[in-house]
């Protein structure tokens, strides 16, 4: 069996394992759409208005996208490491010819699959119920690299809370611990001039940051997108390495 099918076999079984877990399914859609409701049709923007969504409605459209492709890969990969686990699975995974690195990109793909089906859907309703308007053109498709990239990254480092954390319980606590700043550091929905001028150059060292300004120039601003990505590039791969290395061979 080559690398390539051993790949789509555990792809497979990810995804059919995800199916399964049906509020996992309603949640991981849910969760968007909720984001989407509270923020954009009952907050909503306040233009000029000054502090928090300040802004026009599209300039977070980068921010709603970056919460699906921050947390779900966190908690996803994070708590599957912790189960494979406690259930002795990796000791088992160790006798077969899947690697660490193939079974973490099977799980990223899973991953990218379902995250792009969200923020398929978390784009729809942005133009729905907030009215936002997204300019469509060849440079929009940016956003699939994007989100896949983005989603790659978070898998990454996902393995590496699932593998350091001694519990689900404990992926859960560490994965909000370090995804909650990171959502609102990142030029999400906290513009960086409501910041003090000390912090603003700390926003370069979230890789969110990357993200969140190479979909809002792709959604909103329409300023130069292609560093942003390969920023986000070079970051995917680097945390797509740590979190194999991290995935423990045995328990």
């Amino acid at each position: 069996m080559s690398g390539l099918e051993r790949v789509r076999s555990e792809f497979v079984a990810s995804w059919h394992s995800f199916l399964r877990r049906r509020t996992a399914v309603f949640f991981t859609f849910f969760f968007p759409a909720i984001i989407v409701v509270i923020f954009g049709a009952l907050v909503q923007t306040q233009p000029t208005g000054g502090g928090l969504f300040a802004e026009p409605k599209e300039y977070y459209i980068a921010g709603y996208l970056a919460v699906v492709v921050l947390f779900t890969p966190l908690s996803r990969v994070g708590s599957t490491i912790a189960r494979h686990r406690e259930g002795n699975r990796f000791e088992k995974l160790a006798t077969t010819p899947l690697t660490r690195s193939e079974w973490l990109l099977a799980h990223s793909l899973v991953n990218v699959v379902i995250i792009g089906l969200a923020a398929l859907l978390l784009l729809g309703l942005s133009i729905l119920v907030t009215g936002a308007s997204i300019p469509l053109s060849a440079a929009t498709l940016a956003l699939v690299p994007f989100i896949a990239l983005g989603v790659t990254l978070f898998c990454g480092l996902g393995a590496i809370i699932g593998s350091v954390a001694g519990s689900q319980d404990g992926v859960i606590a560490a994965s909000n611990a370090i995804a909650l700043p990171l959502l609102f550091l990142s030029e999400t929905f906290v513009t960086p001039d409501l910041l003090p001028a000390w912090f603003q150059p700390a926003l370069n060292l979230s890789p969110l940051t990357f993200f969140a300004r190479g979909v809002r120039a792709l959604t909103y601003s329409g300023e130069a997108w292609a560093l942003n990505l390969a920023v986000l590039a070079l970051l995917a791969v680097a945390f797509f390495v740590a979190g194999t290395v991290a995935i423990p061979q045995t328990d």
